[in-house]
């Protein structure tokens, strides 16, 4: 029974947890830009991380071990010091980002500048933090996040034409401006297979002591949670698709995203779509800080838990703590919120192929995941999405010059 209350609260809190900064952001934009033509793009990033998370979790469950903690034993520190360093960097660009979005829901609702919001917000995620367990985190803001369903509501409302819908799952050649759209399939999949998305669902694991009787409830969470929470996702891109793409114009700020929800929720527009940004951003922020707690604790060897009392784990502490003040930092300094997302979701897919490469590794060493080794058919994807991912780190930087 406690196994199947897990699933549940692991598939519905995906819902909520599925939305911040990076899907908003990018599935907008393509809404907007291309109409239904970029879902295709959305489909195919959910199912790669859903992949990626279900590997994280089977390693932690057989290993007893995080990613970076697996990565770091078997490649060795001289190795995972680069797709260390660039993790931080990332995970640093992207709380700025989160706080920031949240910080522009604040002042939608006020109208007093968003570098006001930083620090308080930070102040919030970081209390959060100190007071509370591992559960608190996953579930509890997962479950605020369920306010996010909204877009997927405001596109039910709209009515889109099914058949468009659908077709727009295939991909196809853009009738306008090739580049952007390029840019932007690449983008949605750097805003939503984010490398601190999978060591903290690893974490999450071994924190929660999921055993390998379980395996399957991590199986049917990694590809049910992700699969049925990229439907907000398309939620976001098809309401923006029937609203804004009308209008001509182009989503340059949070501000003209929320008109998406003007013609779905009337006077409601506003605050739902600020409520589902704010809870969105400060769920992804309380995960990137958490996150960046744990890569440094388990790549060093530290005593890390959001379980134990805060004193017991110092350096697991201060270095959540260090990370959200620097982001803060760089926040109040008044950086566009939405342009760093997009140069973040951008070097997030430079550095892919650090991500996947040790996957093809790991999930065959039976020193690590035992008798739970890829199938064939597993290690071929994983050596496709290896592929893919390194030939879109050659092209997204000229395509982010070019058409971002």
């Amino acid at each position: 029974m406690s196994s199947l209350i897990d699933l549940l609260l692991g598939v519905v809190t995906s819902i909520g947890g599925f939305v911040e900064v990076g899907s908003i952001s990018t599935s907008a934009q393509a809404g907007a830009e291309f109409g239904f033509q970029l879902l295709w793009a959305v489909a195919i990033a959910a199912a790669m991380l859903a992949l990626l998370t279900e590997m994280s979790g089977r390693l932690a469950v057989m290993s007893k071990r995080t990613i970076a903690a697996a990565v770091r034993e078997r490649f060795g520190i001289h190795f995972h010091v680069v797709p260390l360093c660039a993790e931080l960097v990332l995970d640093v660009l992207l709380l700025t980002a989160e706080l920031g979005g949240a910080a522009i829901a604040v002042k939608l609702l006020t109208g007093i500048g968003f570098q006001w919001w930083v620090l308080p917000i930070a102040l919030i995620v970081w209390m959060i933090l100190w007071v509370s367990r591992f559960s608190v985190v996953e579930y509890g803001i997962g479950l605020l996040g369920l306010v996010t369903l909204s877009f997927v509501l405001a596109a039910w409302r709209l009515g889109p034409d099914a058949g468009d819908v659908a077709r727009s799952f295939i991909p196809s050649l853009p009738s306008h401006d090739s580049v952007r759209y390029a840019f932007l399939a690449i983008s949605i999949v750097g805003a939503t297979v984010s490398p601190y998305l999978l060591n903290f669902y690893s974490s999450g694991t071994i924190e929660e002591d999921v055993t390998q009787d379980e395996l399957w409830v991590n199986s049917a969470t990694a590809y049910g949670g992700n699969l049925f929470g990229s439907l907000v996702s398309m939620g976001i891109l098809v309401t923006s698709a029937m609203v804004i793409e009308p209008l001509q114009i182009k989503v340059d700020s949070y501000e003209q995203a929320a008109l998406m929800f003007v013609p779905a929720f009337g006077s409601w527009a506003v605050g739902l779509f600020a409520l589902s940004l704010a809870i969105g951003c400060i769920g992804a922020a309380l995960e990137i800080s958490l996150n960046i707690g744990y890569v440094l604790s388990q790549v060093f060897g530290w005593s890390w838990s959001a379980n134990k009392p805060r004193a017991e784990n110092a350096r697991f502490t201060c270095a959540f703590t260090f990370v959200l003040m620097t982001a803060a930092a760089i926040g109040v300094m008044g950086f566009d919120p939405l342009r760093l997302t997009m140069i973040s979701v951008a070097l997030t897919v430079v550095v892919m192929p650090l991500m996947v490469l040790p996957f093809l590794v790991l999930m065959n060493d039976a020193q690590f995941v035992k008798n739970q080794t890829n199938s064939v058919a597993g290690n071929a994807v994983l050596a496709v999405l290896a592929v893919a991912g390194a030939l879109m780190a050659l092209v997204v930087v000229p395509l982010e010059i070019w058409g971002g």
